[in-house]
């Protein structure tokens, strides 16, 4: 049995703020972030519509949790252009 595979993932807010986090079905995690299914952040209550921006897979947990640590050290400017360049 093979693995799902760990995804790195931005959200943005309604206000333009980005949202970084790892899942292994980001789409799941939006619909959750958005208040559609139970288990959204906290911080992103009441900040939506919210649009995923930004989805890159990754071999595994580890993998994710170090790509996500890496995205959120980065500049807002830095983020759009990693945007940008998916």
């Amino acid at each position: 049995m093979t693995a799902a595979p760990w995804f790195v993932y931005m959200v943005r807010t309604a206000g333009g703020q980005l949202y970084t986090g790892i899942s292994t079905d980001p789409i799941r995690r939006l619909r959750q972030h958005n208040g559609e299914l139970s288990g959204g952040a906290k911080a992103l209550r009441g900040k939506g519509p919210l649009q995923l921006v930004y989805q890159k897979p990754m071999a595994d947990r580890a993998t994710a949790s170090k790509a996500e640590y890496q995205l959120k050290q980065l500049s807002k400017a830095a983020k759009e252009q990693q945007i940008g360049e998916q």
